[in-house]
């Protein structure tokens, strides 16, 4: 993941990151010791297999449809809608439709 994004500069995060036939793209928008920010697209059908995290993190949906999967507790979130996945519970996730997110997640 390259950081190709000025600082100072306005951004519109949904038009940042494309989407890729069948595939997931990302964008590390802020790299740092407490934490990063991270730009995705997912294809519809594409995901991320269950798994935990150490730390809290934040979906802010910016396009499309998802559906996200907290400790198998399923929930479909759609374009400005936002979830925190806390720490250390298993979660998932799967593009309904084509979809982007913006993940924020905080050390600590």
């Amino acid at each position: 993941m390259n950081n190709i994004f000025e600082k100072g500069k306005v951004l519109n995060l949904t038009t940042s990151v494309d989407y890729s036939e069948g595939g997931i793209v990302s964008k590390q928008i802020i790299k740092s010791n407490p934490g990063n920010i991270t730009l995705f697209s997912f294809a519809k059908g594409q995901g991320l297999t269950e798994h935990t995290a150490p730390f809290d993190a934040m979906v802010q949906v910016l396009d499309g449809v998802a559906e996200i999967k907290i400790g198998g507790e399923p929930f479909i979130l759609k374009q400005g809608e936002t979830i925190i996945m806390p720490a250390n519970i298993s979660h998932a996730l799967h593009a309904i439709e084509n979809f982007k997110m913006l993940l924020t997640m905080i050390r600590g």
